[in-house]
């Protein structure tokens, strides 16, 4: 991929992570804030679908606060890059399914609003479909180049981020069930005025609403409108249904509406031209009503009677209903019937309060705030609770941002200080330079020539017979290995001095014997007289295909026939131009050697490949190096300790030639090299060697 191709895609995953991040955090969001209201929508689904029997009641309300806080919490790992694979993951499996079950509802069309965006934005179901197709489009790439999104959070601790979104979202969504919404995006929110919000604009054509009151007389049931309602007392009421007959302007309060239990008298017009205050006591139905506060609704009914304040009870449940409720709460207030759709609407709670005022709502409360008595104390018109409550939606939106910002912005800034001091200490691991060579003399020193899959066998035996006698002449001043392929080991085993230079083998099985044509066990590499065994290679990784898991199971097979494991490790070109060399290589250690006990580990040596600077054109400094050695030595404290950390040989597996071999060796973090094609000349392979002799 040339730069500018990587570049722009970079750019698109990015920027595609973005939206379908603040997508999923404001979809989330709006449902966190009114779980009443996704689980109404659950409910209108069950009831169309003919679910509604066999639903448990607790159910609706649970699947709205899991999806709510699932949308939220995925959208705020994929915005700051937590855990990109898994993330990334879930998002396409939800947008997979979602798309073409959104085309089946938009088909169908079982209920008119799909409610993804809860009531802060209206969508046709066609309009949804529309969206998941373009978010699962975003989905796709986002997967398929999920290493090229930016972390805005240390690897190390998303895990607070995580769990932090997670509490906030449940505590939240818990806040808003137990008291009222902290955002309300209904037409009755604190402050309208309903009858100018009833109000079509001059000139707009009125839709038309038929009201249908289902009665019950005798054992037969019987539907009437508010032009045929019996005077009759003998009907009782049983449910009602407002229906759309014909379409027009739809102002945003469109089916408010009040008749008196039982004689049926249309008192709307009263109720909301009253001049003085006017509580609302809503419950959808009273037969699910919450009762544990009914003494406090009594006291505040007592009140508005001291005070000449109108008080009702609306209600869409039938006449037996109403009755228990009144048996059964001593209730002497006056009920009227309104549609059950109008009063979940009107406030998330069964009961809630409203207070009203010349047709403004005032002020709202849930069952579990309902006004103190000392609240009661003084008219209305003398104290706070008689008051406008209303707040600008800005500076509520400011607020639960806020909430949400804060603590989280304190964690990220505790990251910041925790990779700000980890490149502290790295400065001071540099500035200590002295110390570091002094601990380096302690490690070994090690040259290795890799032959890779170059001379036949008679050229093979005549490079290492060349090469130790060389070495026997002029004796090297750090330990040094060949690796050559199979067919050499034994004959090669032959021709050395094994106190001079160590044989090993390019590569060993992870099978221990059996039917595996063509491989060749730990046991078997062992059984020539190598000592040592090349492992991860990144042509072996790139070529066939070697995982972590595979990789592992080769380590453990040659660490238990006794051999010393060089484990190669590294990042390609696009890692490196994503700064993500030191996610691969940390991945590449934890997912094959971290398993191993401290006193395995003591048997490997680490070889780093810069892949990018092989054949590419590219050239490694010895400060790249350096910078990856120390971050691999760091890496291998964390996990194993800071002495076996100092004790662990790490080679580097670049192009390293006679030219450049001294400037690399001298670095602190790096103790020889992994030779590739200097390996193959004996005059090569010894000024490579010869360089831990200045």
């Amino acid at each position: 991929m040339n730069r500018l191709g990587y570049k722009l895609r970079w750019v698109a995953v990015n920027v595609s992570r973005l939206l379908l991040a603040v997508t999923f955090v404001f979809s989330g969001l709006v449902k966190v804030v009114d779980p009443r209201g996704t689980q109404y929508k659950f409910d209108d689904y069950f009831q169309a679908f003919g679910w509604s029997e066999w639903i448990p009641g607790f159910l609706p309300l649970w699947l709205a606060v899991l999806l709510a806080v699932f949308e939220f919490c995925i959208g705020i790992y994929l915005f700051f890059g937590i855990r990109r694979r898994t993330t990334s993951w879930f998002f396409l499996l939800f947008m997979s399914v979602m798309t073409p079950l959104t085309f089946y509802l938009a088909l169908a069309d079982p209920v008119s609003d799909c409610g993804c965006f809860g009531d802060a934005v209206s969508l046709t179901n066609w309009e949804t479909f529309g969206k998941n197709v373009v978010l699962l489009g975003l989905s796709v790439l986002v997967f398929r180049y999920r290493r090229l999104m930016v972390r805005f959070v240390s690897e190390r601790n998303q895990w607070m981020i995580s769990l932090y979104s997670i509490f906030f979202a449940f505590v939240l969504a818990g806040f808003c069930i137990y008291y009222l919404p902290v955002f309300d995006f209904r037409p009755y929110h604190i402050g309208v005025n309903l009858p100018r919000a009833m109000v079509v604009p001059e000139g707009e054509e009125e839709p038309e609403y038929l009201t249908t009151f289902v009665l019950e007389k005798d054992g037969v049931k019987k539907e009437f409108t508010t032009e045929d309602y019996p005077e009759d007392t003998a009907w009782h009421f049983v449910e009602s249904r407002t229906v759309l007959v014909k379409e027009g302007y739809v102002p945003p309060v469109h089916d408010f509406s009040i008749m008196t239990w039982p004689d049926g008298e249309d008192i709307t017009e009263q109720v909301l031209s009253d001049k003085g205050y006017t509580f609302l006591l809503i419950s959808p139905y009273l037969e699910f009503a919450d009762d544990s506060n009914i003494d406090r609704i009594n006291e505040l009914y007592d009140y508005c009677g001291e005070h000449g304040y109108a008080f009702y009870c609306l209600t869409a449940s039938g006449d037996d209903v109403i009755g228990r409720w009144q048996d059964l709460t001593g209730a002497d207030y006056p009920f009227g019937i309104t549609d059950e759709i109008t009063l979940k609407t009107i406030v998330r709670s069964n009961p809630g309060l409203v207070l009203l005022k010349e047709g403004t709502v005032y002020n709202k409360w849930s069952c579990n705030n309902l006004p103190k008595e000392e609240d009661l104390n003084v008219p209305l018109e003398d104290g706070e609770l008689g008051r406008l409550q209303s707040a600008s939606r800005m500076m509520t939106t400011l607020r639960v941002v806020l909430w949400f910002l804060v603590p989280l912005f304190v964690l990220v800034f505790a990251d910041r200080i925790w990779v700000g001091s980890k490149m502290y200490r790295r400065m001071k691991h540099k500035n200590r330079i002295i110390n570091l060579l002094k601990r380096k003399e302690m490690r070994k020193k090690i040259v290795a020539g890799n032959w890779k899959m170059n001379l036949n066998l008679q050229e093979g035996v005549a490079l290492a017979t060349e090469l130790n006698a060389a070495l026997a002449a002029d004796k090297p001043n750090c330990d040094v290995v060949i690796c050559t392929p199979f067919i050499h080991l034994a004959s090669v085993a032959a021709v050395l001095d094994a106190q001079t230079i160590g044989l090993g083998a390019e590569n060993c099985a992870d099978k221990e014997k059996g039917a595996y044509t063509g491989e060749v066990s730990a046991e078997m590499v062992k059984s020539t007289g190598a000592q040592y065994v090349i492992l991860g290679h990144s042509e072996r990784r790139a070529y066939y295909g070697e995982t972590a898991e595979i990789l592992k199971e080769k380590v453990n097979l040659a660490l238990a026939n006794g051999l010393k494991v060089i484990f190669c490790i590294g990042e390609v070109l696009e890692e490196r131009e994503a700064d993500k060399q030191n996610e691969v290589v940390k991945a590449q250690l934890a997912g094959s050697l971290f398993d191993l006990t401290a006193e395995q580990f003591s048997n490997i040596i680490l070889a780093y490949e810069p892949v990018w600077a092989i054949g590419t054109g590219k050239t490694a400094t010895a400060e790249q190096a350096e910078e990856m050695h120390a971050f691999i030595r760091t890496t291998i404290a964390e996990k194993f300790g800071a002495e076996d950390a100092e004790n662990v040989s790490i080679l580097y597996g670049g192009s390293c030639k006679p030219s450049n071999a001294k400037e690399i060796f001298a670095k602190p973090d790096v103790d020889g090299g992994l030779i590739g094609g200097a390996a193959l000349k004996c005059a090569d392979f010894k000024g490579i060697i010869d360089a831990w002799k200045a």
